[in-house]
């Protein structure tokens, strides 16, 4: 079981890259958006599963590696990934909008996201980045409207 939930907590594997695995975890996020059917069901329903398997994934690599929030742990940034674009009717100019958002909500952290990542083991692993995704989300609403105003298309 360990090895199931530490496949699922560095999303397969991206998260053991040697730099950025957060960015390679986001990258997954972005992968698994695109092969999603545009259901908002779905979507709603994929996001709900990724928090969960991560919240059990993130606290058996919590154990696994001996601290809190280990880097290797991604599946909160996939996670992250589809909120940022839950609802969002983008293209990939778009996307790769979304995912730039993303990483810098994610860095940064901004209240109350920098104090959901103190809840306890892997629920605290995955709420932080799911505040960052909604962050990212309304931000990307602010992009679309205002490309919308210029007549681009994302």
């Amino acid at each position: 079981m360990t090895f199931v939930a530490l496949a699922l907590a560095t999303a397969l594997g991206a998260g053991l890259a040697p730099r950025a695995p957060g960015t390679f975890g986001s990258a997954v996020g972005l992968l698994l958006w695109w092969v999603l059917p545009t259901s908002p069901a779905i979507q709603a329903t994929a996001i709900v599963a990724v928090f969960v398997l991560g919240a059990w994934s993130g606290s058996a690599a919590e154990r696994h590696y001996g601290r809190s929030d280990p880097g290797q742990v991604v599946i909160d940034e996939v996670l992250g990934q589809l909120i940022t674009l839950f609802l969002n009717p983008v293209g990939w100019a778009g996307a790769l909008i979304a995912f730039l958002l993303f990483r810098v909500f994610d860095i940064i952290k901004p209240y109350p996201a920098n104090r959901l990542e103190a809840l306890h083991g892997g629920v605290g692993i995955m709420a932080d980045d799911a505040m960052a995704g909604v962050y990212a989300n309304l931000a990307l609403r602010v992009v679309l409207v205002a490309a919308h105003a210029w007549r681009w298309t994302l």
